[in-house]
């Protein structure tokens, strides 16, 4: 049974039908994956180039609505198991799975879950095409770590991470299994699957619940022996604590309904509740807030208003009657284009109350069509297929989790996912618990709620686990097996390609330098010519694209090794600027860093920490800025340390609800801060500055010895050894016998006596 640790870095995983979201844990502060080309979600996608090319993982993936046979996409749904699995009742949800998968360019085999890829000319598993993804995912959250670490070795495949995958409540246990197989098959030996509905109770939890007391919320029923008169009260407290909530989370392909109940215990259907933890569906709470129930749906989702209007447009717009029914099958090029068309003005129409889409050449000879629309032709297409659906989940939320009572304590509604986004849901929503129009639907639950969630989650009873057995355990060994074989091609295939582009790059400089300033140190002869037309067309030959990596590299070598013999003096030339430029820019790097130093120290830096974080949390960001501060001055390091206490100092402004005992532990740390940054300022001679920290510290406490003695040694530097008298006067009168304050005394008197002095013999001077 797979079991986790403190060690490992948990990574939270919400997989979609597009798009999946990655989040790290807490010692990441929550951090949002990004992938290699910065976007915050990474492409349920795998494209196969060819048998010569690697791999196209996640965000290098082709576009769906580009994609031919090779790409595969929809990986959640294509797992054994998952493909027919809803809690609802409809006898046409395997058609609606089929309309959706229709649209699917690549090769699925829903009897053995295997898609055939043709460039390939092979079958894969689906489990094994989920590892596929997950191995990108892996190295995008290694690549996160050590972008937020500063850490850039050689042993990022030795950090020890958990992935908890979040997914509907009605997954099957096979489902489950499969994905975490998956996991296992990409080297991350600790992985959970966890209910969505409780990841996102856990998001509530944090961003309403947490940094409060537990009795401010969730009313204890420790004091059973108390008077009936205090039952009673307490009683009223409990009722008047407890919130309803309503979350209504629809995606791409999938739906899924909870009601949560924040503070106050109990109020469910217990014997549901039992069932469907024996079932690893809901727990019964989540510390203050509490599943009460939570029915999902795999077949509802924005996709199948894309259908309806795929089909509307088909069927009804003049300029498609000429098509016949194999021009827009749904795996046509044609028909992608179309549906793509209507998956924007599906966008616009979220939007806006009418939308137009030009849709390029799917008309008769090829010409453009403008697909037009409203709000209202979507729910004469959806009402029944979408918005009705939506309603009888939620009432099938309701009932499960007591019935009407339930429905009159709703107070609040959350909804979250893109489908939610389209008004006709909203309306649908508010119709189904009995709200009008300007009931408000509140956002707080962005769509990366469920991954959050997931990496808030702790092991408990809920938690799906792996039971290995020994047929379980080859099955894994055997995924582990193919995709390190496939990890190690894609390593090689990458390696030849840059080897071919740097031989590329090679001929072509060679051929244009003929033109740059050294070029006629470049030999003229016919046989340099064809030494270059040479190595160009061997680039094109199936020599080269069979080649091996040690062959490609030897060819590369011997490209070398001739040019240096044709073009020595060029080289030398062009070595020669090489480095008197580098030079140059290594200069100027310096003069930057010194500059961008300089105004870091003085607390100029940029900060777009815009974040409300728990009390304790900021705080832990505060002392670790003040403690890597502190370090840095130990070693003398003045610059950097001023920058590290100067930004410890913003982050004490980030502090918001504060108790008056939290308001005081504040004040103490910003008071040594900012006498600590006044003396980097005047380790650094940055007298002026100094100063202004000694006086934003006298602000936090007018009797602080240290900041009138820090102050008085910056008026001391500045000569103005009447003003460092005066401070030195106030810390005396609070701290008599500082030995400190009495050494800067004997140093203000003798100058003050040095310029009393000389201010008398000039007095002399001028007077007689």
């Amino acid at each position: 049974m797979t079991t986790t640790t403190t060690a490992a870095t948990v990574v939270g995983i919400d997989l979609g039908t597009l798009t999946t979201k990655i989040t790290l844990s807490s010692t990441h502060d929550f951090e949002i994956v990004r992938n290699a080309h910065g976007g915050h979600t990474t492409p349920t996608a795998v494209t196969f180039a060819g048998p010569t090319r690697p791999r196209l993982l996640g965000e290098d993936a082709a576009d769906i609505s580009r994609g031919d046979e090779n790409t595969v996409w929809m990986m959640d749904r294509l797992l054994t198991g998952n493909n027919c699995c809803d809690t609802t009742d409809d006898s046409n949800d395997d058609q609606k799975i089929m309309m959706m998968q229709d649209f699917c360019r690549f090769q699925f085999d829903n009897h053995t879950n295997s898609v055939y890829i043709p460039n390939m000319d092979t079958t894969y598993d689906t489990t094994a095409l989920l590892a596929m993804l997950l191995g990108r995912v892996k190295r995008n959250v290694l690549a996160t770590i050590q972008r937020r670490t500063g850490k850039n070795d050689n042993n990022a495949d030795n950090e020890e991470l958990e992935f908890v995958f979040a997914v509907p409540s009605n997954y099957p246990q096979v489902t489950r299994q499969a994905v975490m197989d998956a996991a296992y098959a990409v080297k991350v030996n600790k992985s959970r699957v966890v209910d969505g509905a409780r990841c996102l109770a856990a998001v509530y939890q944090r961003k309403f619940y947490d940094g409060q007391d537990v009795d401010d919320v969730v009313v204890s029923n420790n004091n059973s022996n108390e008077s009936s008169n205090d039952d009673g009260d307490e009683q009223k407290k409990t009722n008047k604590q407890k919130k309803t909530v309503l979350v209504v989370e629809m995606g791409h392909s999938r739906s899924c309904v909870s009601i949560l109940q924040c503070g106050g215990v109990g109020g469910g259907n217990k014997e549901e509740e039992a069932a469907s933890q024996n079932q690893n569906d809901i727990p019964s709470s989540n510390n203050n807030v509490q599943v009460l129930s939570s029915v999902s749906s795999a077949t509802l989702g924005a996709a199948m208003i894309d259908m309806a209007l795929f089909h509307h447009f088909q069927s009804n717009h003049p300029s498609l009657s000429h098509t016949t029914t194999t021009f827009l099958t749904p795996k046509s090029r044609p028909a992608q284009r179309l549906m793509e068309g209507c998956r924007k003005l599906k966008h616009i129409l979220s939007m806006l109350p009418e939308g137009n889409v030009t849709v390029e050449t799917i008309g008769k000879n090829d010409t453009d069509v403008s697909l037009s629309g409203n709000r209202e032709l979507l729910k004469q297409l959806c009402q029944e297929s979408v918005a009705n659906k939506l309603k009888s989940m939620i009432a099938a939320a309701v009932e499960k989790a007591g019935g009407i009572d339930v429905l009159g304590d709703i107070g609040s509604v959350e909804i979250t996912g893109g489908g939610t986004r389209i008004p006709m849901i909203q309306d649908a929503v508010r119709h189904a618990i009995g709200k009008g129009e300007d009931f408000v639907l509140s956002k707080s639950l962005d769509d990366t709620s469920l991954a959050f969630g997931a990496s808030l989650l702790p092991i408990d009873a809920s938690t799906t686990n792996v039971e290995v057995d020994a047929e379980h355990e080859a099955r894994r060994a055997q995924l582990l097996e193919e995709e390190m074989a496939m990890m190690e091609r894609d390593v090689q295939m990458v390696r030849k390609d840059e080897i071919r582009n740097q031989i590329e790059s090679h001929i072509l400089e060679l051929r244009s330098a003929r033109h740059s300033t050294h070029g006629s140190l470049l030999p003229s002869s016919d046989e340099f010519a064809s030494y270059l037309d040479g190595n160009d067309d061997w680039l094109f030959s199936d020599e080269c694209e069979n080649a091996t990596v040690e062959e490609m590299e030897e060819k590369w070598t011997q490209i070398q090794g001739k040019t240096q013999e044709f073009c020595a003096d060029y080289l030398a030339a062009t070595q020669a600027d090489a480095e008197r430029k580098e030079k140059e820019l290594e200069d100027e790097a310096k003069r930057a860093a010194a500059e961008q130093d300089a105004e870091a120290g003085d607390g100029e830096a940029e900060d777009h920490d815009t974040r409300r974080l728990p009390f304790k949390r900021r705080m832990e960001i505060v002392l670790k800025n003040k403690t890597e501060a502190n370090e840095l001055f130990s070693g003398r390091n003045y610059q950097h340390a001023a920058a590290r206490y100067a930004k410890a100092l913003s982050h004490c402004n980030k502090f918001f609800d504060m108790s008056p005992e939290q308001q005081n532990e504040v004040n103490e740390v910003k008071l040594s801060l900012y006498l600590n940054l006044a003396f980097a300022y005047i380790k650094l001679e940055k007298l002026d500055n100094a100063f202004l920290q000694c006086n934003e510290a006298l602000k936090c406490d007018a009797t602080s010895v240290k900041a009138l003695y820090r102050r008085a040694t910056v008026l001391y530097q500045k000569r103005k050894f009447d003003e460092a008298s005066k401070d030195l006067d106030e810390a005396e009168k609070l701290a008599p016998d500082d030995k400190a304050l009495q050494k800067l005394r004997v140093l203000v008197e003798k100058q003050m006596t040095k310029q009393k002095a000389k201010e008398k013999a000039m007095a002399k001077k001028m007077f007689g």
